[in-house]
This record gives C-alpha cells, sequence and structure tokens, in this order.
C-alpha cells in the first residue's frame, strides 16, 4: 500500500513537470476545442490612400465552407494549439520624449496620453527607460559625481524635471498598471577606460561591483517614487561603437558581469524578482549571445530572456526572424522581447511615408510567430526635428509635435502598431495561424476572456480577398485594401 503510494505521488510529479515544461516551451499546448459556429466577426482596418485609420469596416459571421481551394487566398487559424503568453506592447519615454511633452499645452499633453495610454488610444502596457542619458537627451549625464566610486552622491534629481512626471502621468492614465523596464547605455564615464561615456569603450573591472550597485540604486530610486520596476536589460546595444553613450561587452565578458556581479548584486539588495534581460541588440549576433550567456548554468539562472532590436539591415537585406526561431528552439525556456526598433534618417516630408508603418506590421508578425512575448517601440514622442538628440541622430518616432505650433502629428505607424496594442492584451496566447500565399503576413493571440484577434497585413499594391478559416470548415470571407493592415477580432 505504502509502495502504491509513493507511485501515485511520483505520477502526478511527473505531470507537474511536464505541465511546467510545455508551458515554457515553443511546442504548443493543445487545448479545448472553440467553435466559431454562428459567431460574428469584426474587422477593423488601416489603409494607404484613405481614410481608414483603426476604422471598423465590417461585420461577418462565420458559416460553414467547404474545401478551401488552391485559387483561394486563405489564412487558417487552429485555436486548439497556442503557444507562448504575451506580456504586452509599448514604447519608450526617454528624456527626448519628456522633454517635448512638456513644451506642450495641458490639452495637448492630455490628448497625447489618452492616445497612447487610453482605453480609447491604443492602449499601451509595455515601457522601457534609460538608466541616466542616451542620445536622445539634451546631454550626457549620471546620477552620481564624477568619480564617486562608492556612490555616495547617487540621485536621480536630474529625472524630475521632465521624466518622472510623464512617467507617472501615462502610468496613471494606463490605469495605475505598467509593465516598465530600464535600460543603461554606457556606465559613467570614469568607471570606463576611454573616461568618456561616448564612443564605446568598456567597464573597467575595478568598477564590476560599483556599476552593479547602480543598477540596483536606480531601481529603488524610481521605486520610491511609486514606479514599480520590471525588470532591467544589461547594456544597450553592447557590440555597437556609437557616438552617442555606448558601453562594448564581449559574450563572454557579459556573461561573466552577469553570473559574477549585476546577479549577485540584486539579489543581495533584496530586487532578485527583477527580470534581467540580456543583448539588447540587433538580432545578426543574437544566437552567438544567447548560447553563450545560457549555456553556462551560473549565468542562465539569472537571466529571464534576451532582447532584441532590429537595426542588423543597415547592411542591406532582410531581418533575421531565423534567428529568433533558432535561439527559442535551443532556449525554450527564455524569453524573446523586441527591445528597441526606430525609423532612422528623420525627414519631416515622410511623416506618412507608408513603408515606415509597414516595416512595423512586418517585424511585429514576425518577431511574434518566432515566439517573442512583447515588443517595444523606441521613443513615443519627438519634434519636428527628430529630436531632441544630443548627438544628432535623429529619428522618426509613431508621434511627433511641432513645439512651433502646439501640434501633434500621427503618423501611420502609430496606427500600425494599434492593431496589435489596441486588441491584443497581456496574457494573451498565440494562436497557430498560417496564410497560404506569401503577400498576406498574418499572427493571431487568443485574449484571456476568449477573444481571438487575427491581424492581417497586406503591403501590395493591389487590394485582396481572403478568406480566413478558423477550425477545420468555419470561415468569413474578408477583403483587404492595397497597403492596408487589419484586426479581425471573434
Amino acid at each position: 500500500m505504502i509502495k502504491k503510494h509513493y507511485y501515485l505521488l511520483f505520477i502526478l510529479l511527473v505531470i507537474s513537470c511536464q505541465q511546467e515544461l510545455k508551458e515554457e516551451n515553443q511546442t504548443p499546448d493543445v487545448i479545448n476545442p472553440v467553435s466559431v459556429e454562428g459567431k460574428t466577426a469584426t474587422v477593423i482596418t488601416t489603409s494607404k490612400d484613405s481614410n481608414l485609420r483603426l476604422t471598423e469596416t465590417g461585420r461577418y459571421k462565420f458559416t460553414r465552407s467547404t474545401q478551401a481551394l488552391e485559387t483561394e487566398n486563405s489564412i487558417f487559424v487552429n485555436p486548439n494549439h497556442t503557444f507562448q503568453s504575451f506580456i504586452g506592447i509599448g514604447g519608450a519615454i526617454t528624456d527626448a520624449s519628456a522633454e517635448v511633452f512638456a513644451q506642450l499645452s495641458p490639452e495637448k499633453q492630455q490628448e497625447l496620453l489618452s492616445a497612447y495610454y487610453g482605453k480609447d488610444g491604443i492602449d499601451y502596457t509595455l515601457m522601457r527607460t534609460s538608466i541616466h542619458s542616451c542620445d536622445f537627451s539634451s546631454g550626457s549625464f549620471t546620477y552620481v559625481e564624477e568619480g564617486d566610486k562608492e556612490l555616495k552622491t547617487f540621485s536621480i534629481d536630474h529625472d524630475r524635471k521632465y521624466r518622472l512626471p510623464m512617467i507617472k502621468r501615462a502610468i496613471a492614465e494606463a490605469g495605475g498598471k505598467m509593465l516598465f523596464y530600464m535600460s543603461p547605455w554606457s556606465p559613467p564615464a570614469f568607471m570606463k577606460g576611454k573616461k568618456d561615456m561616448l564612443g564605446g569603450g568598456k567597464l573597467l573591472p575595478e568598477y564590476n561591483e560599483a556599476w552593479a550597485l547602480y543598477y540596483a540604486k536606480t531601481i529603488k530610486a524610481y521605486e520610491k517614487e511609486d514606479i514599480p520596476v520590471w525588470g532591467i536589460t544589461i547594456q544597450n546595444e553592447p557590440m555597437a561603437t556609437q557616438r552617442w553613450e555606448s558601453c562594448i561587452y564581449t559574450a563572454e565578458e557579459e556573461r561573466d558581469f552577469l553570473k559574477n556581479h549585476l546577479g549577485p548584486t540584486l539579489e543581495k539588495e533584496g530586487l532578485g524578482d527583477k527580470k534581467i534581460v540580456v543583448w539588447d541588440h540587433n538580432r545578426d549576433l543574437f544566437s552567438h549571445r544567447a548560447s553563450t550567456i545560457f549555456d553556462d548554468p551560473e549565468a542562465s539562472k539569472y537571466a529571464w530572456g534576451i532582447g532584441f532590436h532590429w537595426y542588423e539591415t543597415w547592411r542591406g537585406g532582410e531581418p533575421n526572424f531565423n534567428a529568433l526561431e533558432k535561439v527559442k528552439e535551443a532556449f525554450p525556456d527564455k524569453k524573446l522581447l523586441f527591445t528597441e526598433g526606430c525609423n532612422e534618417a528623420f525627414d519631416p516630408s515622410k511623416y506618412q511615408y507608408w513603408p515606415n508603418a509597414e516595416r512595423y506590421g512586418n517585424s511585429m508578425i514576425n518577431d511574434f510567430n518566432q515566439g517573442t512575448v512583447g515588443w517595444t517601440d523606441w521613443n513615443i514622442l519627438l519634434d519636428e526635428t527628430g529630436g531632441p538628440n544630443h548627438v544628432q541622430n535623429l529619428c522618426f518616432a509613431p508621434v511627433h509635435a511641432d513645439t512651433r505650433t502646439d501640434e501633434i502629428i500621427y503618423t501611420p505607424t502609430y496606427y500600425y502598431i494599434g492593431h496589435f496594442s489596441k486588441y491584443i492584451r497581456p496574457g494573451a496566447k498565440r494562436v497557430s495561424t498560417v496564410s497560404s500565399i506569401s503577400f498576406l503576413q498574418s499572427t493571431s493571440f487568443q485574449n484571456e476572456d476568449g477573444k481571438i484577434v487575427t491581424v492581417v497585413m497586406n503591403s501590395t499594391d493591389e487590394a485582396m480577398e481572403y478568406k480566413l478559416y478558423v477550425g477545420a470548415n468555419m470561415a468569413i470571407p474578408v477583403k483587404i485594401p492595397a497597403r492596408a493592415i487589419q484586426s479581425i477580432i471573434y
């Protein structure tokens, strides 16, 4: 009888472990069958050369359909198979965003906050900011006085003028909750061999402990301001020598800093629950960085996941989405997080340049389909110059403000992001989705309330008709305009 009792306990333990592994893995879960028979789908559309901007363009009732044909355009959604859990979509409140925001009238400030964080806006749930300055600041600064290795002068007073007030108002507009994380661009100059925050360089080994403690002090200072910090990335773009704040870590150096200094320091400071994201750079070297850090058990235990940007295309070619797939395949327990992307080379004549928005749609659909759990845009707001930026690295944001006229300018990118962020909510599970043709890109998520959101993008110059199949034989006919994106909710 005792042996039988222990045998049953063993079986229950095995089942529990298998379930935990399934939830973390990219292998699809098989869930209870979902039926959409007789139910109505709502189609929301944004399209070029029209006034459609997150506009409802139709409601269609699912009916039984015959076998899909090769002559049809089809998108197949199988809600019986789900993948990663979604944590949110959002953008960065940089010093630049906050400084521009402060120049707007109170009415325009509220409009912007509602547009990004309100229920009637695109409902952001994720936020990033820098640890002291980055290029999108009016100048370089740190939270300590030069040479203060013991961090006795540590203070975030610089952030109180613009950044903290905007962050607090954004979180309040979002209902008081926000997944908020922070990234450093460079340690203070005295901690680096080149004694300069700009132009790359490396952290000197004798400052490993002081720099690790700097993260902890930053987290605690922000939380003292009633801004809960979900996590940090170790270093923004650790393989890029930029003319702005930057710092280089090889894969081995980042691994060792994490396991010997940052991870233990956060635990010692009572911050062991904070998520640590490695890499925070482009997809091109993504796999090597993941292997170096995650194959080391002592480093890997501190890492929640790996972050990435999209700028590997600066040398030409297509985004390297395959790297995401391979890393997720090799390390299924680690999360993928898109931490930054923007359209570079600001030109005010291109506010409404449609390919800028399609770059976002293409990345978001493919990133999610490869297992990404969250997606973070770069600056949420910039001015009419594409700044301010203290090294003139001027870029686009989804929304710009003309500070001369108190005008807010919404680019197509804002609406394309909204097709995901407004309807796919934290806790959603990605659902198996396949398009029969490459011209139509698509992904789907099922929210916790049971509603499924399928996003479809057409980046061709031709309108298309397609059938959306859900399950084996339930379908609706949909037409998508040329150069358009749709969210279908059912």
